[in-house]
């Protein structure tokens, strides 16, 4: 039976890191967005083992953004 950790092929003196809030998400997702992101969170975003949390953020992000501007061009249209 094999009792090895998860964590022994981690490197030597290295924490396992906090998965991000949800907060912390959003933010990094509309700031990259804006291209306004600190090199800080740019490095804390790219610190996180998965990225799966701003792949789907991101794809969120741009469908409600294209709904967002889909629903606005109608409104327009609709009282021109």
């Amino acid at each position: 039976m094999d009792t090895k950790s998860k964590d022994e092929g981690a490197q030597p003196g290295s924490k396992a890191l906090p998965r991000p809030s949800l907060l912390k998400v959003m933010q990094s997702i509309s700031a990259g967005a804006l291209g306004v992101q600190s090199s800080k969170r740019h490095q804390e975003d790219f610190a996180n083992p998965s990225p799966w949390a701003y792949i789907v953020g991101g794809i969120l992000f741009t469908i409600l953004l294209i709904g967002g501007l889909i629903l606005l061009v109608n409104v327009v249209l609709a009282t021109a």
